[in-house]
């Protein structure tokens, strides 16, 4: 363990925003990994044909991450990452959340909903197409120019191909493309989850935090043709004890990271997103709190929604935390101070680049202006987190619905992006996937949406009025989602195919009501495409130009949701606020337990005590550069063997969006010893032991 004396406002960070990547820092694409570096770093040997082998074996599932474990398409992710799956297969009767899902043999393993899994098969570059589509154009012409490029690039190099999906992916925020080249299963079946509050322990009063003592961990199979997926390339089960000190690799998707940005970018998330998206993600918490408190339905149907966003809010509450902490700003100051003047040193980059910070500063105006409604409207995705209409599933299937009628009657460059004809599979198979559908708790989402959108736009807002009529929030939602027909799988499909003339026939309220505000949602859309993307994304393009003159390849670009290599030790901290050792083990969850919530132990894990060896590894932290999206990311040792799989992070660890720091950054991961104890000693489930052929 580090041993360091200082205290938190005085850490200095190594922020990737304008210097060189230090030490363990960065979420590195595969085909710019630092192979000589992270071996120096570390003391490892490893290879491009170890990261190749890394890199077939790590599956991004929805918005999670994952690794193959055997050769019969088995993979290890976190508890949370299937807790959509567990609730979609549960009833209140057969409630999987409460007893764990652990199948006596294969065929009983029962498929996920909607569920689907990706593995990363190649990537190219396609910067100089991307580029030229877009160059000479600005507004919305250069974003439709760049998304109408982006879509035929992906229909060339897929075209259709069952089991196949290209995308073409932004890095450093515009200072490269490449085309990523994916294997698709969307036959997911859930192999074993544990009892909800094994995974849970400590409840969201030990979320962001370590020690932790959690099982989150959880076995998906990936199916082709009604069989097991064949993978032959895996991780190999490593259920050893594990070492401080021992040098590790984690494999996974992040979400998004913002290190790139200008310190006038972050001053605008800092003053009007992130305020913005923690008030209301404050208030649908109390209101699905309260749902949940009326009924024992209603605590079912709400405990997923629930627990997903306060993580949401809690990880919003560390990143706000490093916003206004003057030193982390100052450090991120100077970084930019540094950047900027070694642009100015050099007259030929500068006449280049002119002034992007300039540019992009007169953005930040425009969007503090508009993001409220962009948020609340069309939902502000990859800049906030407020979730249009409150995340409800009825509503977001009738956009989708009405969306994809209209945009179906264009080709496919101009199309919105996401209808692409090289997008659509992905479309049909969310729209189509059979889910159980809950309307008391989209009503709440909706009213909830419909009431905010009417305090921040304002009751005289002409598309608030549009939006609400002469009904009330709490009458508007309760009609469309009693009224609705669109929870049956068959009326989405009839309404898909039969196309706009369909629509327009259609007397589903919830169809009318999408149907009716695409206008204004739609115009916002355009107003926010021309007045900020568009120049943000010219200005970051060049900018992107100036950081590789002024530092070379040695930047990792911000993270995309697409697949990343870190790496980092297993070791603990200690720092002010943030003082532990690297592991928690069974006896420590033994002592931790009180009998009550949120520190009640699962019976069927309390059950099992006297068969379990209190020492073995539970949780452990590791310094790697983790963000939302790593959930389930597998974390290796240099011989390519999975230790484990990371599960969270601390609440200081969340200022990482915006910068690395060694000292404080720690990923907590559940061990694969605590994976293989909770299989053999607690659940019964043999036959996925041996399948891991744990030695």
């Amino acid at each position: 363990m580090r041993n360091l004396k200082i205290t938190l406002t005085a850490i200095a960070l190594t922020l990737a925003a304008g210097s060189t990547a230090q030490a363990e820092e960065g979420m590195w694409t595969f085909d710019n990994f630092p192979i000589a570096r992270a071996n120096a770093t570390l003391g490892t040997n490893i290879d491009q044909a170890w990261l190749d082998r890394v890199r077939l074996s790590s599956v991004k599932y929805g918005g999670c991450s994952a690794g193959i474990v055997s050769t019969e398409g088995l993979v290890m992710t976190n508890n949370h990452c299937v807790a959509t799956c567990v609730a979609n297969l549960s009833t209140q009767a057969v409630n999987y959340a409460q007893t764990g899902f652990a199948p006596r043999n294969r065929e009983d393993e029962l498929k996920c909903p909607g569920g689907t899994a990706e593995i990363l098969t190649d990537i190219s570059d396609v910067t100089e197409r991307m580029r030229a589509a877009g160059a000479g154009l600005d507004g919305r012409d250069f974003t439709r120019a760049r998304d109408a490029e982006a879509g035929r690039i992906e229909s060339e190099a897929c075209g259709g191909v069952a089991g196949k999906r290209c995308q073409v992916v932004t890095l450093y925020r515009g200072g490269q493309f490449k085309l990523y080249t994916y294997k698709t299963y969307s036959d997911v079946r859930l192999a074993w989850a544990p009892e909800d509050r094994a995974a849970t322990f400590g409840g969201d009063l030990d979320n962001f935090s370590f020690p932790r003592f959690a099982i989150d961990a959880a076995f998906i199979r990936l199916y082709e043709n009604g069989a097991p997926a064949a993978t032959p390339t895996h991780f190999k089960w490593n259920a050893d004890k594990p070492v401080e000190g021992t040098p590790v690799f984690v494999s996974g998707s992040p979400g998004a990271t913002q290190r790139l940005l200008t310190q006038d970018q972050l001053f605008t998330i800092r003053d009007v997103v992130l305020p913005m998206d923690q008030l209301l993600a404050s208030e649908l918490r109390g209101r699905l709190l309260r749902f949940s408190a009326e009924s024992e339905e209603n605590a079912f149907i709400a405990m997923d929604p629930i627990v997903s966003l306060e993580n949401t809010y809690k990880r919003g509450l560390g990143r706000m935390r490093a916003l206004v902490d003057p030193a982390f700003m100052a450090t991120r100051a100077a970084n930019e101070a540094d950047f900027r003047r070694r642009v100015a040193a050099n007259a030929e980059l500068t006449a280049r680049v002119g002034d992007p910070w300039r540019e992009l500063a007169a953005v930040q105006p425009i969007q503090r202006e508009t993001y409220a409604a962009y948020a609340l409207l069309e939902g502000a995705a990859g800049v906030g987190t407020t979730p249009v209409a409150g995340g409800s599933q009825l509503f977001l299937w009738a956009r989708t619905l009405v969306r994809g009628a209209q945009e179906r009657d264009k080709p496919s460059a101009e199309r919105l992006p996401e209808f692409a004809d090289s997008r659509l599979a992905t479309v049909q198979s969310g729209l189509f996937a059979e889910r159980p559908v809950h309307p008391a708790l989209d009503q709440v989402r909706m009213e909830w949406w419909l009431s905010k959108t009417r305090e921040w736009l304002t009751v005289d807002d002409p598309r608030v009025r549009a939006l609400l009529g002469r009904e009330s929030p709490e009458a508007l939602s309760a009609r469309l989602t009693t009224g609705t027909k669109l929870g049956d799988t068959a009326v989405r499909k009839a309404l898909w195919e039969g196309g706009i003339e369909a629509i327009r026939a259609s007397d589903d309220p919830m169809i009318r009501f999408a149907l009716a505000m695409q206008d204004d949602s739609r115009a916002v859309r355009s107003d926010w495409e021309a007045r900020v993307q568009a120049p943000t994304d010219r200005a970051s393009e060049r900018l992107a130009s100036a950081r590789f003159a002024a530092y070379g390849d040695s930047v990792y670009p911000d993270a995309t949701g697409t697949l990343r290599l870190t790496y980092g030790k297993i070791e603990g901290t200690d720092v002010p606020g943030q003082r532990f050792g690297a592991f928690t083990t069974f006896d420590g969850l033994w002592d931790r337990a009180t009998g009550s919530v949120p520190f009640d132990v699962a019976p069927k894990l309390l059950a099992a005590k006297a068969r379990i060896d209190g020492d073995t590894v539970l949780n452990m932290a590791v310094s790697s550069d983790t963000i939302g999206g790593s959930s389930g990311s597998p974390v290796v040792n240099a011989a390519g063997e999975i230790l484990g799989a990371n599960f969270d992070s601390t609440v200081l660890t969340q200022r990482n969006a915006y910068g690395y720091d060694v000292n404080v950054n720690r990923s907590v991961i559940v061990t694969t010893g605590a994976v293989t104890t909770a299989l053999r000693d607690v659940y019964g489930m043999a036959r996925l032991v041996d399948e891991l052929a744990v030695r």
